[in-house]
């Protein structure tokens, strides 16, 4: 028992599930997070020139999100690849990132999906100023970017000096990527089949009991007896 004992101290050990934390949303985001800038990028931004319409208020009803969480959500899933709304309702539930951009709010994938197929231009245009001022600012990789036909010149080399031939193809470029995952967005969404996880509660029970089999196996091969399971 004491070898056991000594083995088991031998790994780093986490924290019980059932110990109470004390801790925000905020301690958990670092100062650098990309999902800050996210966060200012939406609340600096003028919805009506970028082309999302102001929301009329529901009198009756269930309350309706307002448009900077969609965008800080899809800005999210630009930024990480995350290319549906299914996938995007996931982070919403387990990405603490997410739940601090969202400030823990959670909307669901068909009005995730809405939002997209309502606001379609608007989204683009959001895609394209948000990597046009990253990389005018030189927050990601690449060179910089001049924004609405200014010309950038930060140092005097041929890679920083632009004419309009290579703005147009930037430009271009963007507006290629922007629309690409738009395009993205819908196909997987049509696509997407989920595998869909029910009676979590069973199937543990079910292997604390060691009730699975494979072809040629016995179920004992496979699991662990359940004095294992809890061995210290």
């Amino acid at each position: 028992m004491l070898f056991f004992v000594f083995l088991y101290m031998q790994h780093i050990q986490g924290i019980s599930r059932n110990q109470l934390q004390i801790v925000s949303l905020e301690d958990k985001i670092t100062p650098d997070n990309p999902v800050r800038f996210i966060d200012a990028f939406v609340s600096y931004i003028d919805l009506y020139i970028v082309g999302f319409e102001s929301k009329v208020l529901k009198s009756e009803g269930r309350p309706s999100f307002q448009t900077e969480v969609f965008l800080k959500l899809y800005l999210y899933g630009y930024l990480n690849g995350v290319r549906s709304s299914r996938r995007l309702e996931k982070e919403c539930f387990r990405n603490i990132e997410v739940q601090w951009l969202l400030e823990d709010m959670r909307p669901n994938y068909h009005s995730i999906a809405d939002f997209r197929k309502d606001n379609p231009k608007a989204l683009k245009q959001l895609f394209k100023l948000f990597v046009s001022f990253l990389k005018d600012t030189e927050l990601i990789a690449g060179e910089t970017l001049a924004i609405d036909g200014t010309k950038s010149r930060a140092h005097n080399s041929k890679k920083a000096n632009f004419n309009q031939k290579k703005i147009d193809r930037h430009k271009e470029y963007i507006d290629a990527k922007s629309q690409e995952y738009l395009d993205q967005l819908e196909q997987n969404d049509i696509q997407e089949n989920p595998v869909a996880l029910k009676n979590i509660q069973q199937k543990i029970a079910r292997l604390k009991q060691n009730q699975i089999r494979t072809p040629g196996r016995t179920a004992q091969n496979q699991w662990r007896t359940s004095s294992e399971h809890h061995r210290p």
